[in-house]
């Protein structure tokens, strides 16, 4: 779960540099920095409707003292969803003009979400990942894991594994280890990384 988190962290904390590095009308550039928030926010969206249908439920049946945590959760939730439908109803009006106005919608919502994120998070990993760890099956936190993978948005999957590893404190070599056999860790290396770097270059400008 910290892995993920750190990803969301890292995502949408970058966010609003990313947005405010557009060059007024470059509707181009807003337009990859509208795409790669567009899938952040896909992304947050599955990990929540994950725990929503599949983690609070158990929890309060089989940890009764962890309910207080879970209603808890379940309004953080509320409030982010708020955030994220604001910058999905923002986002396509920036990518079709690049424009500071349009630009604004964007980066309240951006600012909702990592205000949010920074009390849900560290409020999830203390109080709820410790009773999933010890509560669930490991047939359903991967059932969880694979929720998230499912929702990643078509062609972003090399984008998202990236993002995910960069998000790593020593670059995702431990979550390669664990989470990729070899021949997949073979072609992230010479497939996915270089569409990965070149992404980052045009999300940044240096295209």
């Amino acid at each position: 779960m910290a892995e993920i988190h750190r990803f969301f962290r890292a995502g949408f904390g970058e966010g609003r540099a990313l947005v405010e590095g557009v060059a007024e009308a470059d509707f181009a550039h807003a337009d990859v920095v509208g795409d790669h928030l567009s899938m952040l926010s896909v992304g947050l969206h599955a990990h929540h409707e994950g725990e929503d249908t599949m983690l609070w439920g158990e929890l309060e049946q089989r940890a009764p003292s962890c309910a207080v945590h879970v209603a808890r959760m379940k309004e953080q939730h509320a409030l982010m969803l708020v955030h994220l439908n604001a910058l999905d109803a923002a986002l396509p009006a920036w990518r079709a003009s690049g424009r500071s106005t349009d630009a604004a919608g964007v980066l309240a919502a951006l600012d909702g979400i990592t205000d949010a994120l920074a009390v849900h998070l560290p409020d999830e990993e203390t109080n709820i990942v410790p009773v999933m760890e010890v509560t669930l099956t490991p047939k359903e936190v991967a059932a969880l894991a694979d929720h998230g993978r499912k929702a990643t948005p078509k062609g972003k999957t090399f984008e998202q594994l990236g993002a995910i590893l960069a998000a790593q404190p020593d670059g995702g070599a431990e979550w390669q280890r664990t989470h990729l056999p070899a021949p997949v860790r073979l072609i992230w290396r010479l497939v996915g990384k270089p569409k990965y770097e070149a992404n980052r270059a045009a999300l940044t400008g240096r295209r």
